[in-house]
């Protein structure tokens, strides 16, 4: 248990960043699934529309410390593949 003023000030500050991370996490998980459902329906479209919503929420995610910049640059670039095998 924290003792001093200052890392329970740490501690609740942590409480409430994790919250926001939690919900930043689960925005962005929503979007990808989005784009892996329009992928698994066949729906060339629809995936290109959802990939295109999903781009910008990976690369705030890298910006606000909640994915590793190369997570982000992994999962974009093999949904684009993805998208790219069900175009042809």
């Amino acid at each position: 248990m924290a003792n001093t003023s200052q890392s329970k000030k740490r501690a609740r500050q942590s409480e409430k960043r994790f919250d926001v991370n939690k919900a930043r996490r689960s925005r962005i998980r929503t979007f990808l699934r989005k784009v892996e459902e329009a992928l698994a329906a066949g729906n060339s479209d629809a995936a290109k529309e959802a990939l295109r919503a999903a781009q910008p929420e990976l690369a705030r995610g890298v910006t606000k410390g909640v994915l590793h910049k190369n997570t982000a640059a992994r999962k974009m670039s093999r949904l684009s593949a993805r998208l790219k095998t069900l175009a042809n």
